[in-house]
């Protein structure tokens, strides 16, 4: 059975759009206050569920591009690295750290090893839920 779900998709289209900037938002406020990786990841996957919701499995999992356990297991790999590379310098298991790198456009951006850990974090918990939620999606 099709449902007409018109008003649905074309809203799913906005709305997705918003909570992606949400996300991005979330993910770099992570330092200062609430949010980080995983709130980012969490809102990542939330979006791609909404468009589960909106249009069939078979179309979104065509649209994407990567297979979301290979995306899981690079973010988790990513975290462990960074807290490994401080082993590297003699310091601590997750020892944080910050560089400077210049950059064309933006000049000289700091570059802390907490950000790529949060990078990390948001893949895995991405990753995890969209595999999650399409699984039990494709048993119902």
């Amino acid at each position: 059975m099709k449902i007409n779900d018109v008003i649905l998709r074309a809203a799913a289209k906005i709305v997705v759009f918003i909570i992606l900037t949400f996300a991005v938002y979330l993910f770099f406020s992570g330092h200062d206050g609430p949010g980080g990786g995983f709130v980012g990841g969490l809102m990542l996957g939330s979006a791609l569920v909404l468009l589960l919701l909106a249009f069939d499995i078979e179309t979104i999992t065509r649209g994407l591009p990567i297979d979301l356990k290979i995306v899981a297991a690079v973010g988790a790999l990513i975290v462990v690295g960074t807290g490994a590379a401080a082993l590297i310098f003699d310091k601590p298991f997750l020892n944080m750290s910050s560089f400077k790198l210049h950059l064309p456009i933006f000049n000289q951006v700091k570059i802390s090893t907490m950000t790529l850990f949060e990078a990390g974090v948001a893949l895995a918990v991405f990753g995890v839920v969209v595999t999650i939620i399409t699984s039990i999606s494709k048993d119902v």
